[in-house]
């Protein structure tokens, strides 16, 4: 099912980055006034990412955003496109890894992940820092500006989460990201149709004439890079993706032919499948499930995929994503939370109408996404919670298959 051509469009709530900081201060304003803005702008947050809104913002103006992810993203799809060989030893030079199976000719993901500190310093020796490694190698910054990128995004999770504990009191959201201590960063290339064929042709020895020659086998749900599914941590921060067209042997970065992020969501409040935009240089923030039951249903976990545009083979989609979560062993209790509540049937039952989505639309979503209820119990910890639900998705009876 294309859901490109179906979907309304939501220009997500601009947080501005400056705003975030200052409400996650200890220091109240003096003026009134400044007071009286700042908490409407957090009566906005909340209501963004609570039960009723879409379960995402966005956060703009954020020091040398627009420098870091213009040095990170571009390399998605380099790393993508490189023999098993060349590619696992950058791998191992830069102390990262894959989630997905590089190997896989077919795959239409490649994502390569580093495992991120809290207590590594934060923002602002990018440049710097820069000068010193470049070494005229296209990759001899890839560690540094997985770092810089990613500390930079799990500040903006701790100050959000700062932010909502001090209008819900109680979830102790920040304490539970401090408290695991590390937080995965994912670098992420949706593949064009041509990469695989590419892909193919250097695995092959062929030459680069070949390709117009071959039929690229396409995945049998190709109008989707990402299944429907809920991020189980407590924040997901990603960047503003980057779009790339293939220009003879290389790729150069473009526009989004829909003005779109192609990251969709399904608002059940609307009963709507909405496609999401975003500034350049902006930080999307999505909330996750562990959010939702830490606070007791005052978050609501977004639901989401990523669709993949139709009757384009040569466009590609990098972006840049921080999983924050709590600790392991963080035990889940389920009192006061409406656990049977929270999951897409109950949410959509009873809001059909002519502005929603048809039914069918519905239960295919409906159907990818296993209930939270199946995944979680209580006194459950977060590390059995992560297990069963991936489990659920991915797993030899999953609703859904890795890859």
């Amino acid at each position: 099912m294309d859901l490109s051509c179906m979907e309304d469009a939501i220009d997500l709530f601009q947080l501005q980055y400056s705003d975030l900081v200052q409400l996650s201060a200890d220091e109240v304003p003096e003026s009134p006034g400044e007071r009286r803005r700042l908490n409407l702008i957090s009566d906005r947050i909340m209501h963004e990412i609570g039960p009723d809104g879409p379960g995402l913002l966005s956060v703009i103006g954020v020091p040398k955003a627009r420098l870091l992810r213009q040095s990170l993203l571009p390399l998605a799809r380099k790393l993508s496109l490189l023999s098993n060989d060349d590619r696992k030893r950058i791998l191992k030079e830069y102390n990262l890894g894959s989630d997905v199976p590089l190997k896989n000719l077919d795959r239409i993901v490649s994502s390569f992940s580093m495992q991120m500190k809290y207590d590594v310093g934060f923002t602002g020796k990018f440049c710097a820092s820069m000068a010193a490694e470049a070494d005229g190698s296209e990759f001899s910054n890839l560690g540094l500006a997985f770092r810089d990128l990613g500390s930079c995004m799990m500040e903006l999770g701790l100050l959000l989460s700062r932010v909502c504990d001090k209008k819900l009191g109680g979830c102790e959201l920040e304490h539970s990201l401090l408290q695991c201590g590390t937080a995965k960063s994912r670098l992420i290339h949706y593949h064009s149709i041509l990469d695989n064929v590419i892909i193919k042709e250097k695995c092959r020895g062929k030459g680069r004439s070949a390709i117009d020659r071959l039929n690229p086998r396409i995945d049998d749900e190709s109008d989707l890079w990402q299944k429907w599914h809920y991020d189980y941590g407590i924040f997901t921060i990603l960047t503003a993706p980057m779009f790339m067209l293939l220009d003879g042997s290389d790729a150069e970065e473009c526009d989004s032919p829909t003005g779109h992020t192609y990251l969709q969501i399904l608002h059940p409040r609307k009963r709507r499948v909405l496609s999401v935009k975003a500034a350049e240089g902006s930080f999307i923030v999505q909330v996750g499930e562990s959010a939702d039951v830490l606070s007791k249903g005052k978050l609501r976990a977004t639901l989401h995929c990523v669709s993949r545009p139709a009757k384009i083979d040569d466009l590609s989609r990098e972006t840049f994503v921080v999983f924050l979560q709590p600790a392991w062993n963080k035990i889940f209790s389920l009192k006061e939370y409406p656990v049977g509540d929270q999951n897409l049937e109950s949410d959509c039952e009873g809001t059909g109408g002519a502005d929603h989505e048809p039914d069918e639309l519905i239960q295919n979503i409906s159907g990818m996404v296993p209930p939270l209820s199946s995944r979680l119990k209580d006194g459950m910890t977060f590390a059995d919670f992560a297990k069963e639900t991936t489990r659920k998705y991915y797993g030899g009876s999953g609703l859904q298959t890795s890859r």
